[in-house]
């Protein structure tokens, strides 16, 4: 039988958090085959979800600060399991992933938890409240005639329903456990789903925030924490190392709270029968800076704390265990087509990923490419949110690539900039090494170029358009636009 597929995203989840010799790890979200050595392709949303959806990088399918949608060129994962015969279904609680964005095609089905009524327009400003009632939400389905009143319903579904301590988790459970029930035929389906919880700003429901908060800490002081990470990268906001350890206490229970969305997701599969004949994987589109090198939230570098991120995959051909080979987010576009035994030939010749199935005879890869093609936010985007920038904050202003093997990484900015680490044992990244080898670098710099060569660059430049209310939104979420 043909293997139901569920890919999940948990926004913003770094791969350490879930380090096994970590005594306060937590416990992966579901069991299976582990990946210890996964890294995206990019260190935020748009593009590490680009990279995930075409198997292919950023200079590849052009998706990026500089250029903020998927082009149409690039088939999705969703397009060829479609074809493939798949019904193909996507929740997102992400602005950045949506149809807004190029990220719909290919999906039946569409759901944005953020609108209580789906529209490819977003004109509802988020809001974070406390509290709603059941009985406004039976007035707001009386009233749905019209796009004006769409809108209207949408902005109060945001401001009483969007619960300040879930990101969107319980509702999107919520939704799938409804979709279950009602899907009809015998297709098999692709589940995919963007959880936002460990994302910006850290607001985990008390009783997961009080069991890993530092001693001493109680849940309101933990919510008076600044999180204000472009004023921090400023300089217009300090942070202490009390603070910060208040916050990885906070992000770790957003992981926490969201572990348990997973793993009730898998009890809905179970009690829908399709558990055992599904291959459902869990990862992340990026980590976080909390307070590490110096910088807060998911930009301007290159360092692990972005790019290494959680890889588990559990269902049949998977087997329990760690696999420590290097393999990325690119790579699962030609991994799941295996797993659904698709050729698409076509398709695979314009990927840039590799194929990790345990049945695969395909060459592990050799090294890990990640790209940051432009700044997010741009130097003007943050000056008008805080004021006049430090001088050092003007050296953000660049694009970077790095390529990393089971041994060293190299960081290239185009301001000339070179970092190299020694990452099989400074994982950390704080002994910077390019004076002391530069053999190495040179050797990892033409590997670069050679890659860089291998293929056609995407042609896309300029900016694209967003409504204004997905624009505040973005901004709600902390993307200065």
């Amino acid at each position: 039988m043909t293997s139901n597929i569920v890919l999940i995203v948990m926004d913003t989840a770094r791969a350490d958090v879930f380090s096994p010799g970590d005594e306060a790890a937590l416990d992966p979200p579901i069991g299976g085959r582990r990946y210890t050595n996964a890294f995206a392709s990019a260190p935020w949303t748009l593009p590490s979800h680009a990279g995930l959806f075409t198997g292919t990088y950023s200079s590849n399918h052009g998706a990026h600060a500089g250029h903020k949608r998927l082009s149409d060129e690039r088939a999705t994962l969703a397009e060829a399991l479609s074809e493939g015969g798949y019904e193909t279904v996507g929740v997102s609680n992400n602005t950045w992933v949506s149809e807004e964005f190029g990220f719909a095609r290919g999906f039946e089905t569409f759901h944005k938890t953020w609108q209580y009524v789906q529209t490819e327009t977003d004109l509802g400003e988020i809001a974070r409240t406390q509290e709603g009632t059941d009985k406004l939400k039976g007035v707001a389905r009386k009233i749905l005639e019209g796009n004006p009143i769409t809108n209207l319903t949408n902005a109060i579904y945001g401001q009483f329903f969007r619960r300040r301590t879930d990101e969107g988790a319980r509702a999107t459970n919520e939704w799938v456990d409804d979709w279950l029930d009602d899907r009809e035929g015998s297709r098999p389906f692709f589940l995919f789903i963007n959880y936002l919880e460990p994302h910006l700003e850290y607001r985990p429901p008390r009783e997961f925030a009080e069991a890993y908060l530092p001693d001493g800490v109680g849940y309101e002081e933990a919510m008076e924490v600044p999180q204000d990470a472009w004023g921090y990268i400023a300089g217009t906001v300090e942070m202490g190392e009390r603070e910060f350890e208040i916050l990885r206490g906070l992000y770790r229970a957003e992981l926490a709270y969201l572990g348990e969305r997973i793993r009730e997701l898998r009890s809905m599969l179970e009690a829908a029968g399709e558990w055992e004949d599904t291959v459902f994987v869990v990862t992340g589109d990026h980590g976080e800076n909390v307070g590490d090198h110096g910088l807060m939230d998911h930009q301007y570098c290159l360092y692990d704390t972005l790019l290494h991120v959680p890889l588990f995959v559990h269902g049949p051909g998977f087997d329990e265990g760690e696999d420590d080979r290097l393999v990325q987010l690119t790579d699962l576009f030609p991994t799941l087509l295996d797993v659904a035994g698709i050729d698409a030939d076509e398709t695979r010749e314009g990927l840039q990923g590799t194929s990790f199935h345990p049945e695969t005879d395909a060459d592990p890869r050799a090294h890990a490419i990640a790209e940051y093609l432009s700044p997010q936010p741009s130097m003007e985007a943050l000056e008008r949110r805080v004021g006049e920038l430090p001088s050092e904050v003007e050296r953000f202003d660049r694009s970077l690539r790095a390529i990393r093997t089971g041994e060293y990484k190299l960081v290239r900015g185009s301001d000339g900039a070179r970092e190299l680490y020694h990452v099989a044992t400074d994982p950390e990244e704080r002994q910077e090494l390019s004076d002391e080898q530069p053999e190495t670098v040179a050797d990892l710099e033409a590997r670069l170029d050679e890659w860089l060569s291998s293929f056609d660059h995407a042609e896309t430049t300029g900016a694209v358009e967003m409504t204004q209310s997905t624009q505040d939104r973005l901004e709600d979420l902390g993307y200065l636009q």
